[in-house]
């Protein structure tokens, strides 16, 4: 049987010498990926200790990041905990981010794009 951690347990596990996160549920402990990480230790860092789900989502991972992410596996986050990561704010960060959130990059990217096109086309100075 896979051991089961709570979010109090992920919350003790947020530094670099012992930095858990858990991803659809299950829990991972990432230390020694850490200095390994292609998006820097900031980005571990910064999910430590809590749901990091959308975070790994929203990067788009590749199925070889995927993969060695089954290497970190520790086990489950327990049942309770799962139906809290709903009600938690700041716990699971997709619950009511709004336009805000992960389309923010999309409309930055966007707007630049519309920018150029218009320097381009002589519309700005």
């Amino acid at each position: 049987m896979a051991a089961t951690y709570s979010l109090a347990d992920l919350k003790t596990h947020k530094t670099r010498k012992s930095l858990w996160l858990s991803i659809h549920h299950s829990v991972y402990d990432v230390t020694k990926f850490i200095d390994e990480h292609p998006g820097g230790d900031e980005v571990l860092l910064e999910e430590a200790g809590r749901d990091a789900t959308e975070a790994f989502e929203d990067v788009g991972h590749s199925d070889e990041a995927r993969e060695l992410l089954k290497t970190l596996l520790i086990g489950k986050l327990n049942q309770d905990d799962v139906g809290n990561l709903k009600k938690a704010p700041g716990v699971n960060q997709s619950v009511n981010k709004g336009p805000s959130g992960s389309q923010l990059p999309l409309f930055v990217v966007l707007a630049l794009i519309v920018a150029f096109i218009a320097w381009k086309a002589g519309y700005l100075g």
